[in-house]
C-alpha cells in the first residue's frame, strides 16, 4: 500500500507554532499574547458595509482580479501614501489574504531549484510558499538585537540561481522599519542581480514614530517589485482574509496566473466592505496609529517591568523581548513553561528562523490586544518574575 501522508516538500514544516501556542493558552486558561490577531472587532463601519453588501445580493463570485471598486481603493490609498500610481486594472490582485499571495507570487515567478532570499526572523509561511513551488529558501540572518540588512552577507548569499528577493517591512517580529541605507542597500542589489523583489509591507499602517517607506520608491524598483499589502493588519479583521498584489502589469499578470487556480477570488462582500475600508478619512488612520502606540508603550513599559529587555518597535504590533533574566537555554522552553507557570502564551521566535539557535533568549508578545488583556498578562507575568526572585519557580 502507498505510504499515506505529506508530501516531501512540505514534511519538514509541520503544524505551525502559532497551533501549539494557541492550544496550550485554551489549555491553562491564559491569557494570549501569541498569534497576531485582535482579540476586539474591527470598526463598526466596516462590519455595516460588509452586512450591507450581503443584504444587497453581493453574495456572488467577484471578478478574479477583484472587484473594481477595490481595485481602484487600493490604487488611491497607495498613492496617497506613497506617491506612486498604478492602473487599478492592469496592475493589482486581490487575494484571499496576503499569505495567498505570497504563495501565488512563488508558484508564478519560480522554477523548480530557483532561489529565493530571504531574511530570518522571517513569517513563517515564507519558506513553506517557496517549497511549494519547488524553490529553495537562501536565508541571510539579521542578527539581534539591531535586526539591520547587511550587505556583505547578501551577496555572499547570492547565486546565479537567485531570482527572487523577499523583504518585509515593517518587520515582523522584530517591529523595525527598514531605513534609508537598507533600502538602498536592497535596490542595489535587486538591480545589480537582476532580482524581483516582494515587499511585503502588510504593516504599512502600522507604524510609529518612524514612517513607512515602501520600497517602490527606490531607484528602479518599480519595474521589479511586487508589493503586498492586508486588510486584516489595518482594520482589525484578520479573519476576513483580503490581502492583494500591487506591481507593474508582467509582474501582476504572473501572480495573477495563479491565483485564478489557487481561490480564483476573495469573499465578495468582504471586498467590497474592504474598498469602504480604504476610502475612510485619514483620521481613520490616525487614530487607529495613536491608539496602537498606546498599547505598544503599554506593552513594552510593562515588560520591561517585570524583567524583560525590550526595544520599543518601530512598526507592526509586536514586542520582540529579551528573557534571559528567566535563566531558560532557549525560546521554546521558555514559552512553553511561562504558559503552564505564568498563564501568558507568546511565540518562540526560533520558529521564524532557519537557525533557531539564533533566538534563542528571544520571545515575541502581541500588542493587538484589549488594555484588560494587556493589563491582565502583565500582571501574572509579574506574579511569574516575583516566583523566580522567591525561589518558588526555576528554569526547566
Amino acid at each position: 500500500m502507498r505510504t499515506l501522508g505529506v508530501n516531501s516538500r512540505l514534511k519538514p514544516f509541520g503544524a505551525t507554532i502559532f497551533a501549539e501556542m494557541t492550544a496550550l493558552a485554551v489549555k491553562h486558561n491564559a491569557f494570549n499574547l501569541g498569534q497576531g490577531a485582535p482579540d476586539f472587532d474591527g470598526p463598526e463601519f466596516l462590519k455595516e458595509a460588509a452586512i450591507k453588501a450581503i443584504r444587497d445580493g453581493r453574495g456572488q463570485y467577484a471578478r478574479m482580479t477583484g472587484l473594481p471598486e477595490l481595485t481602484k481603493a487600493i490604487a488611491e490609498r497607495f498613492h496617497k501614501t506613497s506617491g506612486m500610481s498604478y492602473d487599478p486594472e492592469r496592475d493589482i490582485v486581490v487575494t484571499c489574504g496576503a499569505t495567498e499571495a505570497i504563495v501565488d507570487c512563488m508558484i508564478s515567478l519560480i522554477e523548480p531549484g530557483d532561489e529565493v532570499l530571504m531574511f530570518e526572523p522571517f513569517y513563517d509561511s515564507y519558506p513553506a510558499a517557496v517549497a511549494m513551488a519547488g524553490g529553495v529558501s537562501k536565508v541571510v540572518t539579521l542578527e539581534a538585537p539591531a535586526f539591520r540588512i547587511d550587505e556583505a552577507a547578501i551577496r555572499a548569499a547570492i547565486t546565479p540561481k537567485t531570482r527572487v528577493m523577499l523583504v518585509n517591512s515593517p518587520h515582523n517580529p522584530s517591529g523595525r522599519i527598514l531605513d534609508d541605507a537598507e533600502r538602498a542597500i536592497v535596490a542595489r542589489i535587486a538591480n545589480e542581480f537582476d532580482l524581483i523583489v516582494i515587499s511585503d509591507e502588510v504593516y504599512e499602517e502600522l507604524w510609529y514614530e518612524t514612517r513607512h517607506r515602501t520600497l517602490v520608491l527606490e531607484p528602479g524598483m518599480r519595474e521589479r517589485t511586487i508589493v503586498l499589502g492586508s486588510l486584516g493588519k489595518s482594520f482589525s479583521f484578520t479573519g476576513w482574509k483580503v490581502g492583494w498584489a500591487i506591481a507593474p502589469a508582467p509582474l501582476a499578470a504572473a501572480v495573477r496566473s495563479a491565483h485564478q487556480f489557487a481561490s480564483f477570488c476573495a469573499a465578495t462582500p468582504l471586498q467590497v466592505a474592504a474598498a469602504a475600508a480604504l476610502t475612510a478619512p485619514e483620521t481613520y488612520f490616525d487614530e487607529f496609529r495613536a491608539e496602537y502606540r498606546a498599547r505598544r508603550d503599554r506593552m513594552v513599559f510593562g515588560l520591561r517591568e517585570c524583567g524583560f529587555t525590550c526595544d520599543l518597535p518601530q512598526g507592526s504590533y509586536f514586542a520582540l523581548a529579551d528573557h534571559s533574566s528567566f535563566g531558560f537555554a532557549d525560546d521554546f522552553a521558555f514559552c512553553r513553561h511561562l504558559v503552564e507557570h505564568g498563564g501568558v502564551a507568546a511565540i518562540p521566535p526560533g520558529a521564524f528562523y532557519a537557525n533557531r539557535s539564533k533566538a534563542k533568549s528571544l520571545v515575541r508578545f502581541a500588542f493587538c490586544k484589549k488594555d484588560a488583556t494587556i493589563d491582565g498578562a502583565l500582571e501574572r507575568l509579574a506574579k511569574y518574575r516575583a516566583k523566580f526572585e522567591s525561589g518558588e519557580l526555576a528554569a526547566t
